[in-house]
């Protein structure tokens, strides 16, 4: 079974972790993994293609790495900041390969490192997202961050896949 790619959770790795962080901490690994093989091969103008009218990947990417950092912001018990509620705005407009790359990279690894610090006892304590205050709890967003960077990396990849098909043409 040369080659064969095995995904972070049938690793054994992280095995010092509850599994909820662990969970977490796999899915933003897959993720990271994910990008790198689906879509480094773009280049700049193929990661902020639209084919058939989908979202970039560039779109996707920035958007995960944003919304990561919002997330654990309100998991924090904290409100967002002027600077993440531009950035918020700004996920749609052109950057270059590089600097998305590196952002959407950059993102998972500060990602991992505040999941991390979050305690298994913190899991049930209430937490409030956006302005409306929505309830949720620290556990709830660290799951959150888990399937909305999945969802939104799927669509990335299938961008990948459309733009590479089109490239091939």
């Amino acid at each position: 079974m040369a080659g064969e790619r095995v995904e972070p959770w049938l690793r054994g790795t992280r095995s010092e972790v509850d599994a909820v962080r662990r969970g977490v901490l796999h899915a933003l690994e897959l993720a990271a993994e994910d990008v790198a093989r689906w879509c480094d091969e773009l280049n700049g103008e193929e990661m902020e293609a639209r084919p058939l009218g989908l979202p970039s990947v560039g779109l996707q990417l920035r958007h995960v790495a944003r919304s990561l950092d919002r997330l654990l912001t309100y998991a924090d018990g904290q409100q967002l900041t002027p600077r993440q509620l531009k950035l918020l705005k700004t996920e749609e407009e052109f950057v270059d390969r590089e600097a998305t790359l590196m952002e959407f990279a950059e993102a998972i690894e500060v990602s991992i490192r505040r999941v991390l610090a979050f305690s298994d006892r913190s899991y049930d304590q209430p937490r409030g997202v956006g302005r409306k205050k929505l309830p949720t709890t620290v556990g709830g967003l660290l799951v959150h961050c888990a399937d909305h960077t999945q969802r939104h990396v799927g669509q990335a990849i299938t961008t990948a896949k459309v733009v590479m098909e089109l490239r091939a043409k």
